[in-house]
């Protein structure tokens, strides 16, 4: 398989754009990812883009990622769309891989995009349920919560995976805001993060509660936005241009019911992607986790074998994980601060990585990075997530 390497990324900034379209926000990612990679329109072989919910909340079920293609000016290019729960746009980052590993494109724009601000929030907690099993949806309801309805399926499912947390690690909720307030802090670093705003232990212990131990600013709010890479053959190397090399892709699905492997989805995810990657997780410089509910930062930390088990709390204690610390964790707020467009997370987190090891985050940049890795999960198959992907670059110094 040929070796692939991210020559450009683009991010629109994430938050409510209610004045502007799918498309539009879309158009704006990849036309700035091409751009920085100093390459033309007519260079890019392919588009796969990744969106989760434009059919449920935009009525547009079909020939999302052509439309977006359009609205950029890429006309004519072959599109694959891609859905894949949140992580849509990483597993089209996965696809992409394939489909210039294979020989068949030299050249892959890949864009995730959602607009989740037009509709209201009980549309968007409806869409984002149908990212569990519909038919078996109140029996997995009432194992979690004792009853067969809830306001927002995924933050119970986070809700009682927080309570198990806390029954095996002692962890406790003063932690779980500690995770808020230190991706508080990263976000006011990030021009793009959705809430740009410190906040205090007291805050987010004080904000509404949404489910179990869960508040309010524990959660990754509404949001739209848009980020793309372009990803190209490395035999195509530009020499005046570092570059950032993917070593490591993985999709894994998850196991329902009884039949559940030992071991948690993203961490026989991410071990996959540590033996293929050939590093360990004590050579990881810098993460991005897919922390929809803060606690589940902590659980990462653990799974991704960043710590020993029921050892996150110490881990972030320890300050570790924020910036300045041996591995920094969300450097740009992650989808609680930088927000959580759902078909754009898994881009956003790679472009985040990618500005890290290319040594361009400014305030927050992690010095001397040379291996990152970005966790993304979705869906929900009840233990497992329906889906996750893991994925590690590296740097031109790796």
């Amino acid at each position: 398989m040929r070796e692939v390497d991210v020559v450009g990324v683009g991010i629109t900034p994430f938050g409510k754009h209610r004045g502007t379209s799918l498309r539009s926000l879309a158009a704006a990612a990849m036309t700035a990812a091409i751009a920085d990679a100093d390459l033309a329109a007519t260079d890019i072989d392919l588009l796969v883009s990744g969106n989760a919910m434009a059919g449920v909340l935009e009525g547009q079920e079909m020939i999302r990622g052509q439309i977006a293609a359009t609205a950029a000016g890429l006309t004519a290019i072959p599109v694959l769309n891609v859905e894949n729960a949140c992580t849509s746009s990483s597993s089209a980052v996965h696809v992409a891989l394939a489909a210039i590993g294979s020989g068949m494109y030299d050249t892959v724009l890949v864009c995730g995009a959602e607009r989740m601000s037009a509709q209201p929030t009980p549309t968007v907690l409806a869409a984002m349920t149908s990212g569990a099993d519909i038919e078996r949806l109140p029996e997995i309801t009432r194992e979690l919560s004792g009853v067969e309805q809830v306001e927002s399926f995924f933050m119970t499912v986070y809700a009682e995976m927080t309570s198990a947390y806390q029954a095996r690690s002692g962890a406790t909720a003063d932690d779980f805001a500690d995770v808020a307030v230190k991706n508080s802090a990263h976000g006011a670093l990030n021009p793009n993060a959705q809430y740009q705003r410190r906040l205090s232990r007291a805050e987010v212990l004080g904000s509404r509660r949404i489910a179990g131990p869960l508040t309010a600013l524990m959660c990754s709010p509404i949001a739209d936005g848009a980020a793309a890479l372009v990803l190209r053959a490395a035999d195509l190397r530009n020499a005046d241009r570092a570059p950032v090399r993917v070593r490591a892709s993985i999709l894994g699905s998850g196991v329902p019911g009884d039949g559940a492997p030992w071991a948690p989805l993203e961490r026989r995810t991410a071990e996959a992607a540590y033996a293929t990657a050939g590093i360990g997780p004590e050579d990881v410089d810098v993460v991005e986790v897919h922390d929809a509910a803060s606690p589940t930062e902590l659980i990462m930390y653990e799974q991704l074998g960043l710590c020993g088990v029921g050892d996150g709390p110490k881990l972030l204690a320890s300050g570790a994980t924020a910036l300045g610390g041996r591995v920094p964790v969300n450097p740009d707020g992650g989808l609680v601060s930088r927000g959580h467009p759902v078909g754009a997370t898994g881009c956003a987190q790679l472009v985040e990585l990618v500005t890290q090891l290319r040594g361009r985050a400014a305030g927050r940049q992690v010095p001397g990075a040379r291996f990152a890795l970005a966790e993304n999960a979705g869906g929900y198959l009840h233990p497992d997530p329906a889906v996750c992907t893991v994925t590690i670059l590296a740097g031109e110094a790796a």
